[in-house]
């Protein structure tokens, strides 16, 4: 089989699943990996002939894809802001909302007046936060945990192939009784889980099957929690005119600010996605504009 027929059957096959853009984009991730052929090399190369290897290769992927599958998992790799991440069922798939969160807080930094040297992410997943600030704010010292020693590994590996130094911590952030292992920072950020149980039947298949629950739903009951102990933590473990940064439900974004004016944050900003979705959040921690 040559390349074009094997791309051309295996969009025919995803045809079934996704629109036609996502099984475009599928396609060319998938016979890319297989082949190591760009778009552009394929036009060039059409008739390139499949080896045995790559034809079974090719035949695993389109199984894995129509039990929906999401990709990422079946290469094991995700793009986030120019990097190519390993990715397994241990963690959530970067999504492009993250790297707006994350150019954000660079933004931040770079108009501050006095110098940030020290990050916090809190459930780090895949690592693809503390990565890219490391290689943004090569000077600060980068701190991520996560409650999953498996996410953790995951997270490691990635640091080591973009040769980012990044202190790792297997802590549950609810368990008030772990903080005292960690020190202060200037800036605190998570994406932690906010979806609600009662949403997941609005989510597509691929990712209620495959992505990790821990990483991504909340009981209804107590939606907040993890921003509540977050903002908790940060009242003991920022620095004066610190930053807390979250990613939010857009469904939550006015909950999580009263709760962090509740906590004494002050200058808290939303600020909006691409699609323009409330999505992120901003607050300071000053001592001497606290209330009480």
């Amino acid at each position: 089989m040559i390349i074009q027929q094997a791309y051309k059957q295996l969009l025919f096959q995803l045809y079934e699943m996704y629109d036609d853009r996502e099984a475009a984009n599928i396609a060319d991730m998938v016979i890319e990996n297989i082949t190591s052929f760009k778009k552009v090399d394929r036009l060039i190369n059409k008739h390139f002939p499949l080896s045995e290897t790559q034809l079974q290769l090719l035949n695993d992927h389109t199984t894995e894809l129509l039990k929906h599958k999401p990709v990422q998992y079946v290469l094991h790799e995700a793009w986030f802001a120019g990097m190519k991440l390993y990715v397994d069922e241990n963690v959530l798939i970067p999504r492009p909302e993250t790297e707006e969160l994350v150019e954000w807080i660079v933004k931040t930094v770079a108009s501050r007046e006095s110098s940030v040297t020290s990050i916090l992410d809190i459930g780090t997943g895949s690592g693809c936060i503390p990565i890219v600030l490391k290689k943004k704010l090569p000077s600060c010292e980068i701190h991520a945990l996560d409650i999953s020693e498996a996410a953790l590994n995951v997270a490691k590996q990635n640091a080591a192939t973009q040769q980012t130094e990044i202190n790792f911590h297997l802590l549950n952030i609810l368990e008030k009784s772990s903080w005292k292992q960690l020190s202060r920072f200037d800036i605190i950020v998570s994406n932690p889980p906010y979806v609600k149980q009662s949403e997941a039947s609005s989510m597509q298949k691929n990712v209620l099957q495959y992505e990790p629950h821990l990483a991504l739903f909340v009981d209804d009951e107590d939606a907040l929690k993890f921003y509540k102990a977050i903002a908790e933590f940060g009242l003991q473990h920022l620095n004066n005119d610190g930053y807390l940064f979250f990613e939010i439900n857009e469904m939550m974004s006015a909950q999580v600010f009263d709760l962090l004016t509740h906590y004494g944050y002050c200058d808290i900003e939303l600020e909006k996605d691409l699609q323009n979705k409330e999505r992120m959040i901003k607050a300071t921690y000053n001592t001497s504009q606290r209330k009480g």
